[in-house]
């Protein structure tokens, strides 16, 4: 295995109604991406929140969201998916939106690749243990006063 590459990553917990938003892969099977939460990685020179609210936005194909708090930094080796140990800063965002039950989305990656086709949904955040890849890690700290 190559040496591991650190990216810095932004990951959104969005709640509302003690449910998170989640999405799924449309083109992929639930055995190989599993369920997610919006996240991605953090541009050159980008501050975490302001790449949270891009890949919130950008992930679900909705606008009016902001940030509530950070609820902190978790890493997540990625091995032996990709030689990639992942920064993450986890925040918890807000949406002042209304939204349907399920929808979907698409992201079209700066039309530099074929767009990724989501379906997003809320689940009860007491079921955020079947998020993939360690993207779980500090759903506790929603229930903390003053996560930090």
């Amino acid at each position: 295995m190559p040496d591991r590459t650190i990216r810095d990553t932004a990951l959104c917990y969005i709640v509302r109604d003690d449910k998170l938003l989640v999405f799924r892969h449309v083109d992929y099977s639930p055995e190989e991406v599993g369920v997610q939460v919006p996240a991605g990685g953090i541009r050159e020179g980008e501050d975490p929140r302001d790449a949270a609210l891009r890949e919130a936005r950008e992930e679900t194909g909705l606008h009016d969201f902001t940030v509530v708090r950070k609820l902190g930094v978790a890493e997540y080796d990625m091995t032996p998916y990709r030689a990639e140990l992942q920064r993450r800063h986890i925040f918890q965002l807000a949406l002042h939106e209304e939204t349907p039950d399920r929808w979907a989305s698409s992201e079209d990656h700066d039309g530099n690749e074929p767009p990724t086709r989501f379906e997003c949904f809320w689940i009860p955040l007491e079921h955020g243990h079947v998020l993939q890849s360690g993207q779980g890690a500090l759903l506790h700290r929603l229930f903390e006063q003053d996560a930090g």
